[in-house]
C-alpha cells in the first residue's frame, strides 16, 4: 500500500520505468546535473519518503535519461543516526525496483584507513563490515522486526556484484586511472572517528569507514538487483597525527571526485 502511494505521486511527474537506480552521498549531489530532460520530485512530495537532515543530502529524486538508459537518482540518502528505523531508511531503494530498477548502484563519502589511499580516491567497495546495529536491547525486537522486513538482515557473502565490478574496473582504464577496491566498514554514528578507532578498524580489515550504504546494498541484493558501489575518499586517517576533519572538507572531496565517478557510470550504464 505504501508503495502504491508513492509510485502514484512519482507518475504525477513522469511515467518513466528506469533500468538503473543510483543514490548520490555527501558531495556527489552534482552528478544529477548530467541527467537528460530532468524530473525533479521533492521527497516531501512522495508519501512515505523520510526528511532528511544531512548536509550534502538534497532530498530530490530525480527521473531522466543519461545516453539511452533510463535512470533514477536519489539525491541524498536517509541515515540510521537521524532516527530512521531500518524499513524508513532503505524505503528509496525499495520503491525503486518497485518502479521497474535491476541495476543499484551505490555512492559515498568515506573517512580513508588504508594507507595507500588518498583524499579524493574513488574506491570500488568489493566487501563491507557491518556495525550499524543499535546496542541497546529495549526494542531489540520491534527493530528486528523492522530490519527484516527492510531486507537489511540479509546475509549475503557476496553482494556486490562481481561483474560490475570488473566492467567498472575495465572502463576506469580506458580513462587512464585505476580503480582500487576495498572493504567499507558501516558504523552509526553521526561522529568522525577518534584516532584509536582508526587503529582498530584498520587492524579488523577495513579499508574505509562510514555511516551508510550497507543497508541499501543489502536490500538492493535481497531484492533481485545487481549492485555496485563505490566510495570517494574524503579525509585520510592519521592515527598518530591529531586532525580534524569537516563536513566541509568532505564536500569539497566529493565534488572532486565527481568527474571521474561520471565517465565510469557514463560508459558502464549501457551494459546495466
Amino acid at each position: 500500500m505504501l508503495l502504491h502511494e508513492s509510485l502514484a505521486a512519482i507518475r504525477r511527474y513522469a511515467n518513466l520505468q528506469p533500468k538503473v537506480g543510483i543514490v548520490l552521498g555527501s558531495g556527489l549531489g552534482g552528478l544529477a546535473d548530467v541527467v537528460e530532460a530532468p524530473q525533479v520530485i521533492p521527497y516531501a512530495d512522495i508519501p512515505h519518503m523520510p526528511r532528511l537532515t544531512a548536509a550534502g543530502h538534497a532530498g530530490e529524486w530525480i527521473l531522466g535519461m543519461i545516453g539511452e538508459v533510463p535512470v533514477v537518482m536519489m539525491r541524498g540518502r536517509a541515515h540510521f543516526y537521524e532516527g530512521h528505523d531500518p524499513l524508513r531508511a532503505t524505503y528509496g531503494v525499495r520503491l525503486m525496483r518497485a518502479m521497474g530498477v535491476e541495476t543499484f548502484v551505490a555512492s559515498n563519502a568515506a573517512g580513508g584507513l588504508n594507507p595507500r589511499f588518498q583524499v579524493g580516491y574513488l574506491v570500488l567497495i568489493d566487501s563491507h563490515l557491518d556495525w550499524l546495529y543499535r546496542s541497546s536491547l529495549e526494542d531489540r525486537d520491534e527493530r528486528m522486526e523492522q530490519a527484516q522486513a527492510a531486507g537489511s538482515l540479509m546475509r549475503c557473502g557476496r553482494p556486490y556484484n562481481r561483474s560490475l565490478i570488473a566492467l567498472a574496473e575495465s572502463q576506469a582504464l580506458r580513462f587512464g586511472f585505476r580503480l582500487s577496491r576495498g572493504t567499507y566498514l558501516a558504523t552509526l554514528g553521526p561522529t568522525y572517528e577518534t584516532r584509536a578507532e582508526y587503529r582498530a578498524f584498520r587492524k579488523i580489515g577495513a579499508d574505509m569507514v562510514g555511516m551508510s550504504t550497507v543497508p541499501e546494498i543489502l536490500l538492493a541484493a535481497s531484492l533481485g538487483m545487481r549492485t555496485l558501489a563505490f566510495s570517494v575518499i574524503t579525509n585520510v586517517a592519521a592515527p598518530d597525527v591529531p586532525a580534524v576533519t569537516s563536513h566541509d572538507e568532505v564536500l569539497a572531496a566529493g565534488q572532486a571526485a565527481q568527474a571521474k565517478l561520471m565517465k565510469i557510470l557514463r560508459a558502464c550504464l549501457p551494459s546495466m
